[in-house]
Formats: C-alpha cells, sequence, structure tokens
C-alpha cells in the first residue's frame, strides 16, 4: 500500500445551506454549460480554481490568485493539526439506497512499474498538461485521486462504523440527491485507518490524470513532491458503483444495417424502447451485450454467441478479452459496423442517450451493460488499459470537500 498519512486539510467556511452552491464535480465530467450554471451559482464554487474559464495561461494565473485571496479572506481555512477525512454518500442507484465510505488522506504518488499503485487508463497528453498548470498555479489539490483497495477483513469498515458513530464536521446533499456526511479523524482513530490500509495494493478509479501529475510534480522538484491526495474505499464496500458509459454514433449503419451485421454471431431481439433496450442488455449473462436504438423508433438487444470471442484479435490479453467495451471497439465498431473513432461520442446517462436519440442528433445509440469492478482489478493487474469511456463511477467525490496542501 502507498504510505499515508494525515494532513491539515483546506475546508469551506461557509454556513451549511451554501456547501451545495460551492463545491463541484470533478473538472473532467463538467460540460461547458454546467461550467457556466457553477460559475453564476455562487462566486466562492471552486469551479473558478478547477476550471477556470478564463481562456490561455491567464485562466491558470487567475485560478492561483482566486485560491490565494479565499485563503486570505476566509473563505477558505486550514485546519490546526492533521486530520483524515471520512467521507459518507447516501444515494440511489440500481434500484436501491446505497452508501459508500471513504477516507481522504495524504499518499505518496508511485510509478505503476512498483507494483503499489495501479491504473487501468491511458493518461493523455492535453488533460495531462493542464492539470500540471493547475497544480503549479495552486500548489493544492482539490479533488483526490479515487483509489479502491481490498479490505477482506472488513477493517476499515469498522473503522468507519467507529468514527460514523459521533456527530458529523459537516452535512450537505447536492443537486443529484446524494448526502454527504463529512467527520474528521485524528488520535487513536486515526490510527485504525492506517492500520487498515497497510499492506494492500490500491487501484486507480479516478483520477488517472491527476496521479501522472503528482508522479510529474514528483520528478520536477524530488521525492516530497509525490505527496497528493487520496480518497481510498475498499472494494468490498456494497456502495462502490460502476454505471456503463454509453456510445453515440454521429455516422454509421441504420438499426435494419447493423441488426443483419450482428446476425450469425449474436441473438439479436426486438426492444419496445430504448430503455427496455438498455435494461434488456444489462439483465445479458452473454458475454458481451449491448442494446441499440435509433431515432423515429427501433430498438434491439444484441447478445453474443460464443463463436464471436473468435473475432477478437488474437494478441489480446485476457483481461482485455472479458470486457464488453473492448469487444464493442474492436469486433462491433471497427469491424462489423465500419464505425470510425471520430464518429463515437460518450453519455454515462441512459437519459442522455434517450435525448440524443430523441432529439435525432445520432445515428444510433449503443446502450453498454457496467464494467464490474473485478473486471478492473484485473485489468490493472496484467497492466494493460481498458478503451476510453469504460467506467463511470458513482457517485462522484465533490471537488472542494476537503483540500490538501501541498508538502513543497
Amino acid at each position: 500500500m502507498p504510505e499515508v498519512r494525515p494532513f491539515p486539510g483546506i475546508l469551506y467556511q461557509v454556513p451549511p445551506r451554501d456547501l451545495p452552491k460551492v463545491l463541484a464535480p470533478p473538472y473532467d465530467v463538467i460540460s461547458p454549460a454546467a461550467q457556466r450554471e457553477l460559475y453564476e451559482r455562487d462566486p466562492r464554487n471552486v469551479v473558478r480554481v478547477i476550471l477556470n474559464r478564463t481562456p490561455g495561461e491567464a485562466g491558470y494565473a487567475e485560478a492561483g490568485a482566486t485560491f490565494r485571496r479565499w485563503m486570505e479572506e476566509g473563505v477558505l481555512a486550514a485546519d490546526s493539526a492533521p486530520a483524515f477525512y471520512v467521507l459518507e454518500q447516501a444515494f440511489e442507484a440500481l434500484g436501491r439506497t446505497l452508501v459508500r465510505h471513504g477516507l481522504f488522506a495524504r499518499f505518496r504518488a508511485e510509478d505503476p512499474e512498483r507494483g503499489v499503485i495501479l491504473p487501468h487508463e491511458h493518461t493523455r497528453k492535453g488533460p495531462r498538461e493542464d492539470r500540471h498548470r493547475v497544480l503549479k498555479a495552486t500548489r493544492a489539490n482539490f479533488s483526490p485521486i479515487f483509489l479502491m483497495f481490498p479490505d477482506p477483513e472488513g477493517r476499515f469498515a469498522a473503522a468507519v462504523a467507529g468514527v460514523a458513530a459521533g456527530p458529523p464536521l459537516l452535512t450537505c446533499t447536492d443537486d443529484g440527491g446524494v448526502a454527504h456526511r463529512l467527520w474528521r479523524v485524528a488520535g487513536g482513530a486515526a490510527s485504525a485507518f492506517e492500520r487498515s490500509l497497510a499492506g494492500a495494493k490500491a487501484y486507480i478509479a479516478d483520477g488517472h490524470h491527476r496521479h501522472a501529475t503528482a508522479l510529474r510534480h514528483r520528478d520536477e522538484v524530488g521525492p516530497e513532491g509525490a505527496w497528493t491526495m487520496g480518497y481510498f474505499t475498499p472494494l468490498e464496500g456494497p456502495g462502490l458503483v460502476v454505471l456503463p458509459y454509453h456510445r453515440i454514433l454521429s455516422r454509421g449503419p441504420s438499426l435494419l444495417e447493423a441488426r443483419r451485421a450482428l446476425e450469425g454471431r449474436f441473438r439479436v431481439a426486438d426492444a419496445p424502447s430504448i430503455g427496455a433496450a438498455a435494461s434488456g442488455a444489462a439483465r445479458s449473462t452473454a458475454p458481451y451485450a449491448f442494446g441499440l436504438a435509433q431515432p423515429g423508433g427501433g430498438a434491439l438487444v444484441a447478445e453474443a454467441l460464443p463463436a464471436a470471442a473468435r473475432l477478437l484479435p488474437a494478441e489480446a490479453h485476457p483481461s482485455l478479452r472479458a470486457l464488453d467495451t473492448y469487444f464493442l471497439h474492436h469486433v462491433v465498431l471497427s469491424a462489423l459496423f465500419g464505425v470510425a473513432d471520430d464518429a463515437v461520442d460518450y453519455v454515462h446517462s441512459q437519459a442522455e442517450a434517450e435525448d440524443a436519440v430523441g432529439r435525432g442528433a445520432c445515428r444510433l445509440a449503443v446502450l453498454m451493460r457496467p464494467t464490474p469492478v473485478g473486471q478492473i482489478v484485473d485489468v490493472a493487474e496484467a497492466g494493460e488499459s481498458m478503451p476510453a469511456k469504460s467506467t463511470f463511477f458513482h457517485p462522484k467525490v465533490p471537488s472542494g470537500m476537503v483540500i490538501h496542501p501541498l508538502v513543497v
């Protein structure tokens, strides 16, 4: 396990009713429209730091100046002593009410080759450079790297139960109805969390670009620059939810042409609606399954027959061969449908897919199953990388809930 330490977290000093106004989702799920709304919501919203809208280098300078001004004005303040912070998120998903607990902690970023912190995605140059500039301008982390770790004996869950028995430091409910409670943890209770994390590997769920940024900062300033902020949650937690990313095709076959391309390799069944296509795919136990829907009506569920796996590249690692997303991109979209990557867009909610189909804003929508956590771990252990947008962990950890000052 990476070395984990408490830290003096920087917290918003606003009335509880104002906390939802100043927090924001992680930068990479904020659309331009959402960015405008967050800017208008409150002049203290953290979006002005994590995703400043002033173009070019001036935007990074403005983000740094804004953060320093908020510290000077008391909008933000650092705790007087180091601590861990336990976050509880209660939410509705998969037809159930679920709860997820995670720990904000300082930890050292590690090269994947060391086998301590394992990624499952490639990072891209543009986002890496953007996050590095934000880090240099602010010298703080506003969003944690989301990490999963094994807790087979339930030691982490037991430590959380002890903390959650007391009153929280703060509470709020966000726009999506997710109820948040945060506790500050120090002293003996902090030691219990350190013990629960000892000796385990960590797998990056979200925040691959932030982790790459921490490694770059380490390389620039020395070993102390590797310290960054993580949010640690157990793999066994019932609230660890992965939702699917659906595909929206701007070009490609009609639904009838897609059916013809799939026949013989898939069981193909009509569905009365896009929702029925999505739920039919989600219930499938086939090795690969997805739904399709087109504007103007028409949907279907496609379930791969066993022989379809032979269409995959022979050199593909078994961990990748198990993925719906890998099969979709390497076999269905490219080989069977003739759809290029630049014709594929991504949405993480069924409602967005339904909207695209309803407005006629696509050729086809592809409704995906969620990627199981076990498959994510397998890919990370193999040192492989999933196709883009293979996972959407829900709910997101809000940016600005706890802010981590850099060590150097």
